[in-house]
């Protein structure tokens, strides 16, 4: 009977503007996570989830019917339910709909931040995903200007933790109160008006319904009359002047470098005073790293009371590609490697030892104690540990240095002095040092919780 020919199977090709990460890229991608973690623990912010998709309600109500997010590019459908849900496109009108229907109001003023995917359908392009990636941090229940200096501070220090604020500028603007921001959408509206032949057929629907987003059109058409509008200072109030002043004055006490760039705006109602972005070169056209600005007026319009706010996000793809290649470098501090089958169970708990002190530990498995050496050597460890032939009172293992030019090499070389401190004598050939190590020293030193429960 001839064999039958089995039909190939087709592999699922991945989603576009999705991404698997491994090695460097994850690597740069997770350093930015920790860092944020780590700094915003530093100004008492604290850890918040919340669902990955929401009502759609939640998101049209937040980021108006008439923005491109909503109108193109959010992932939503109906559930078996019959009910409309969106994947999040942004953190913030998730977590006010969790301030409102969870019971928050109690904790506040209420520092928070998250991080997570985030889903939009747009065009794919450097640095941009239809799933990505954000970090956000929101103070909410707190009107004071003094809230958003404290924002403000905790993303600058972000970005110089993270190594990446060289050739970052911090762009700052005010929207003012209900009443300067009244008075000058007015004043847009009458100039606008007086420009309407000029205007694309975006920006006039744009007149209509969100006059603000004309300034920051993109379209050659609208550059005229955009750039010869009207700034928002001949309209502000005593007290949005007052809060900008004090927004200003505690950035400079705190030593936060600043720029004033009168055309940056926020279209939607609910934004008040402050507005910023951290804007680079070093991504092409889209050299937003972070921004935010103050949403006085969302909680409100998502049916809570009246909740002053403020926040900002980052995508981590973003900050990621900013990051120098040497913080990313994801060595391992010790390869070990052993000599002979026979020591392959002692090299297991000679690794599970170095771990214990902390140090990121590999073992090489395969092939002779040669062709390990050149294995673990392409792993660019700051030290090879081999574990050599077994001696009447233990074992031998020799510590090869391999890294001297690594990141953090004294810490690893410290420690590994301290942890074998059992008699050694250096080799003349000054390739390694060589330790004896007596039976039992690796349990009777282990530290508590890696000691085993048999010993």
């Amino acid at each position: 009977m001839a064999d039958v020919k089995k039909p190939k199977i087709e592999t699922p090709r991945p989603i576009r503007g999705t991404q698997d990460m491994l090695g460097e890229t994850a690597d740069r991608f997770h350093h930015v996570v920790t860092t944020f973690d780590r700094v915003r623990r530093l100004y008492g912010f604290k850890r918040i989830e919340v669902p990955v998709f929401e009502a759609t309600a939640v998101f049209s109500r937040s980021l108006g019917e008439t923005t491109d997010v909503v109108s193109k590019e959010m992932y939503t459908f109906e559930d078996r339910g019959g009910d409309s849900l969106t994947l999040r496109p942004e953190f913030t009108a998730g977590i006010a709909r969790a301030y409102i229907t969870e019971g928050w109001q109690q904790h506040a003023p209420l520092k928070v931040a998250t991080h997570g995917p985030l889903f939009r359908y747009e065009r794919p392009q450097k640095g941009r995903f239809r799933q990505f990636h954000q970090l956000d941090a929101e103070v909410i229940g707190a009107g004071e200007p003094a809230a958003d200096v404290e924002l403000l501070c905790f993303a600058d220090q972000l970005l110089r933790e993270l190594g990446v604020s060289e050739g970052v500028t911090l762009k700052l603007n005010t929207l003012g109160d209900a009443a300067s921001r009244e008075a000058w959408r007015s004043g847009l509206v009458s100039h606008f008006e007086a420009h309407r032949g000029e205007l694309s057929e975006d920006s006039l629907t744009r007149l209509e319904k969100n006059p603000m987003r004309i300034l920051d059109s993109k379209d050659p058409r609208d550059r005229p009359a955009a750039d010869s509008a009207p700034d928002i200072d001949a309209y502000l109030t005593s007290e949005a002047q007052d809060f900008f002043g004090a927004v200003t004055s505690g950035l400079d006490a705190a030593g936060v470098k600043w720029t004033r760039d009168a055309r940056l705006v926020r279209g939607l109602d609910y934004y008040r005073h402050t507005a910023f972005e951290f804007v680079t070169d070093r991504l092409g056209a889209q050299g937003t790293v972070l921004g935010g600005g103050r949403y006085d007026g969302l909680i409100e319009a998502l049916g809570g009371p009246h909740t002053p706010a403020v926040g900002w996000a980052a995508g981590i793809e973003r900050l990621a590609m900013l990051l120098d290649d040497r913080v990313v470098a994801n060595y391992p501090d010790v390869v070990v490697i052993f000599d002979g089958q026979h020591m392959q169970n002692t090299a297991i708990e000679v690794a599970k030892y170095v771990r214990a002190h902390e140090l990121s530990t590999e073992m090489v498995y395969r092939g002779s104690v040669d062709k390990q050496f050149k294995k673990a050597q392409s792993m660019k460890p700051n030290f090879i540990l081999k574990v050599a032939y077994e001696h009447p009172n233990g074992f031998r293992i020799k510590l090869h240095e391999t890294g001297p030019e690594s990141l953090g090499v004294d810490e690893p070389a410290n420690t590994l002095m301290k942890i074998f401190h059992t008699p050694f004598r250096e080799s003349l050939d000054k390739k390694g040092l060589e330790y004896i190590i007596p039976n039992g020293f690796l349990m009777a030193n282990m530290p508590y919780p890696f000691l085993a429960d048999s010993v």
